[in-house]
């Protein structure tokens, strides 16, 4: 397991290969870049890859420009890639397999054992290298809402992938809805999950004017979340004024 920070501690990652999976819904694209934009801002050299080819509404490529704007490289598959294209048409991918330095690789995969697949095209070229596979957990999605849920999922991105879970994540939420008792709902599952698996809690997520609140109240570090991701029919409400304020402020910084 990678990354900084502890019980009451804002968590802050560290260079390495970070391979993020989930269900659908479960947030793993946010999280993919949150961290991005959170390393681009300590001084890191980030490169993200775009690897869910499964879900067209909530892929990392949607914030590529915001994220480009931020010094983060943006990695693509074509559209007509397929799983077992992914090697031989990304030869930028297997560059990412073993960040150096103040490095940090990022691939944000698509949902499930089915967007877990494409992974294991890669178990080849990244050999013995170390990397971390975090599974992130929202207790308000179906399938994933009870410890037995959560470690079938598991087995399954295993199974598929070809590569263990190294650490869990903790994002429960309901979008605008989310509040300190769902957040705290979804720790509590986390940690039956991790004791059942065996598994580090890498760290819980929270909205950004939340975080100070749960920090207290848990033993595991937490990663203030800014929303870039919304669902297509908001996207234009949105628009460019939470992309311009985005801008303004570091993601975990006062």
């Amino acid at each position: 397991m990678r990354g900084s920070g502890k019980k009451n501690e804002i968590f802050s990652i560290d260079p390495g290969l970070y391979m993020i999976v989930g269900n659908y819904g479960s947030g793993k694209t946010e999280i993919s870049v949150n961290l991005a934009l959170q390393a681009a801002s300590n001084g890191l050299k980030v490169a993200i890859a775009d690897l869910d080819i499964v879900n067209p509404y909530f892929r990392c490529r949607e914030a590529s420009q915001l994220m480009s704007e931020a010094g983060v490289r943006v990695v693509v598959p074509p559209p007509a890639i397929s799983n077992s294209d992914l090697p031989v048409l990304m030869p930028e991918i297997k560059t990412m397999l073993e960040p150096e330095g103040n490095k940090v690789s990022i691939f944000d995969v698509g949902g499930e054992d089915t967007g877990a697949r494409l992974l294991s095209t890669l178990v080849e070229a990244l050999g013995s290298k170390p990397y971390n596979l975090w599974q992130v957990i929202n207790a308000r999605r179906p399938f994933t809402s009870t410890v037995e849920g959560c470690l079938k999922l598991m087995r399954a991105i295993e199974s598929t992938s070809r590569l263990p879970v190294t650490g869990l994540v903790g994002n429960t939420h309901l979008m605008a809805e989310t509040s300190r008792s769902i957040v705290m709902e979804g720790w509590e599952l986390l940690r039956k999950v991790s004791e059942s698996s065996g598994l580090p809690i890498v760290f819980i997520t929270a909205p950004e004017d939340m975080a100070g609140q749960i920090q207290g109240q848990i033993d595991a570090p937490v990663l203030p979340l800014r929303r870039y991701m919304l669902p297509p029919h908001l996207k234009q409400a949105a628009g460019a004024t939470n992309r311009a304020e985005a801008r303004l402020k570091p993601i975990g910084r006062p």
